[in-house]
């Protein structure tokens, strides 16, 4: 991949697409911690397919790709890190997971690292042994958003979700009063219990004076 030369033609792309009244409106909806553009995510993609097609012939990541963008102060380019990575997300290795570990530590928040979460998911299902113990230690994390990569790395693999982990994920995190915990919590029973509700009833009946009622109450959204 081309990476000077694409992404300065991206960045010029994208400037000349933003919209300020969208922007605007952007900010305010994420509590005017970013600056934005003002380019939704239909027009970004848009914008966005000739490099990740580019990108995926070269098997292999430009972290100078992911590092430019995670270096702009508008919000839209860390999206489009995200997004480059999800679509290059095979290619990932362990050896990748400092630099996955600065992505969540860094301008964090849930729009970010609700994206990112798909990557150690990747890591996961390949690496199970070495990824279980990484998911234990970051669940203990003194970083919330670390702590909520694991609770959610388990997110939609169904039959494939050990529940031993999730367990102890869980139980790591509970007496949280961080809200993006409780609600990460929430999340995964919830999912879980598509698949197996007895496991997340006996769970939720279980730790129900430890749980935080936002998690009890998403985690029991498809419970009878």
């Amino acid at each position: 991949m081309k990476a000077k030369n694409d992404l300065f033609t991206l960045e010029d792309a994208l400037i000349l697409a933003g919209d300020p009244p969208t922007a605007a409106q952007m900010a305010a909806y994420m509590r005017d911690q970013f600056e934005f553009l003002g380019i939704k995510t239909p027009k970004r993609r848009q914008l966005c397919r000739e490099i990740f097609a580019k990108a995926a012939t070269t098997g292999e990541i430009s972290w100078e790709f992911v590092t430019f963008c995670w270096q702009k102060p508008q919000r839209e380019f860390q999206y489009i890190a995200c997004d480059y990575l999800v679509k290059m997300k095979k290619y990932l290795t362990l050896a990748d997971l400092s630099k996955l570990q600065e992505l969540v530590e860094t301008k964090s928040w849930w729009d970010t690292v609700d994206t990112l979460v798909k990557l150690f998911t990747e890591l996961y299902l390949r690496y199970p042994t070495e990824m279980t113990q990484v998911l234990l230690s970051w669940s203990v994390a003194g970083n919330f958003w670390c702590r909520r990569i694991a609770l959610e790395a388990q997110l939609l693999l169904k039959e494939r979700t050990d529940p031993e982990l999730l367990a102890k994920v869980i139980q790591n995190n509970l007496g949280s009063t961080e809200f993006f915990i409780n609600k990460a919590i929430g999340w995964a029973l919830r999912d879980y219990s598509k698949t197996a509700p007895d496991w997340v009833k006996d769970f939720i009946t279980t730790h129900q004076a430890s749980l935080n009622p936002l998690s009890i109450r998403e985690g029991s959204k498809y419970l009878k």
